[in-house]
């Protein structure tokens, strides 16, 4: 009998859902930014135009609002009902970034849920799939993000733009 899929203790959930939803919002969408928007094709762009977009992580209680504006996904705080809706635990989302687990099985064995524009859903899961990701491996990605070497990039590019700097 296979396990069943790792859920954060309710506990956990609870303190989690407790986050101002602004600042994973914005964490979210970088990290959007940086994998997906520049792989978006521009009929794709054209529909995601105007559209609110809504992440949810059931077991961590935690809700990213994000919308495509000016060539690229911003953050936002969603009041109202959003255009789509992809709900699922944290685990099953891990699962799906690193290509463990495919989107169709979770969402027949209803560990995935798409809630709103049906055809919007359809859009977004069809690019996904077709871009070329690398999988996503935690211990990777979270050393790239390590200060060091943040601010080692940041000293690059700032010394990068000073040189291009013309004296007066």
């Amino acid at each position: 009998m296979p396990t069943p899929p790792f859920t954060l203790p309710q506990p956990v959930g609870q303190l989690l859902g407790r986050l101002p939803p602004l600042p994973g919002s914005m964490l979210f969408v970088t990290g959007l930014n940086l994998a997906l928007a520049s792989q978006l094709q521009s009929d794709v762009t054209q529909l995601l135009r105007g559209k609110k977009l809504r992440l949810r992580v059931t077991d961590a209680q935690w809700t990213f609002d994000f919308a495509w504006k000016n060539g690229r996904f911003v953050a936002c705080t969603n009041t109202a009902a959003a255009d789509l809706t992809i709900s699922a635990s944290a685990h099953d989302f891990v699962q799906l970034a690193r290509r463990q687990e495919d989107p169709d099985t979770l969402f027949f064995n209803r560990r995935l849920a798409m809630e709103g524009d049906t055809e919007l859903g359809l859009l977004v899961k069809n690019t996904i799939d077709a871009i070329e990701l690398p999988v996503f491996n935690p211990a990777l990605h979270l050393a790239q993000l390590h200060p060091r070497h943040v601010l080692a990039q940041m000293s690059a590019q700032f010394k990068q733009r000073l040189g291009q700097l013309k004296p007066r």
